[in-house]
């Protein structure tokens, strides 16, 4: 019982990822969230105005299994798997956040100067996550498929497309946290 308790290491986590993906491919599958929100679309009948979502979404109904399984597992976790210890953050990242002026997450995976009630709830706030929220979504669009589905379904495919939305997914996340974040809050 022990072993559901606290986070899981790395190696566990990535041969059981490993192990659904060659699932997956072996039934000519592919992975990622962003697909659902086309499906979820599509059942509402969005294809009627948009060809994009013009689609047999019945073929996809697999994947809003994966999206209800994800939430439900997350309640799980988080209601009756959890130890308490919450998130352990590196003495590294707590200096470096201290140099932007934002407290340790103190057990939390998000700071609260970033995305805590009262900094969603500024103008500040809110223009930064509907900026941010377009670009993702944008973005998503633009390099067919989320971080998911390109780091997790389309590298095991061996696609070269995934390969270098994953890099621009790093490099872009590196600029971010370098160059952007210290403007922005």
């Amino acid at each position: 019982m022990e072993l559901l308790y606290g986070t899981w290491h790395w190696s566990i986590s990535g041969f059981a990822i490993g192990a659904i993906m060659l699932l997956l491919i072996y039934f000519g599958k592919s992975f990622g969230m962003s697909s659902n929100l086309r499906t979820m679309c599509s059942i509402m009948g969005a294809g009627k105005y948009n060809s994009f979502f013009d689609f047999d979404w019945k073929a996809h109904r697999w994947n809003l299994i994966v999206v209800l399984g994800a939430i439900i597992g997350g309640f799980i976790a988080v209601t009756f798997l959890d130890n308490g210890t919450g998130v352990n953050v590196s003495e590294a990242t707590i200096k470096d956040l201290s140099v932007l002026q934002i407290d340790a997450p103190k057990g939390k995976l998000i700071p609260n100067e970033l995305f805590g009630l009262d900094a969603m709830m500024s103008v500040k706030g809110f223009l930064i996550l509907l900026l941010g929220g377009v670009l993702v979504g944008f973005g998503t669009r633009y390099a067919g498929g989320c971080t998911s589905g390109h780091a997790i379904s389309g590298l095991s495919n061996l696609q070269i497309p995934s390969l270098i939305a994953v890099i621009g997914f790093f490099i872009g996340g590196l600029i971010m946290v370098h160059l952007l974040l210290p403007f922005i809050i």
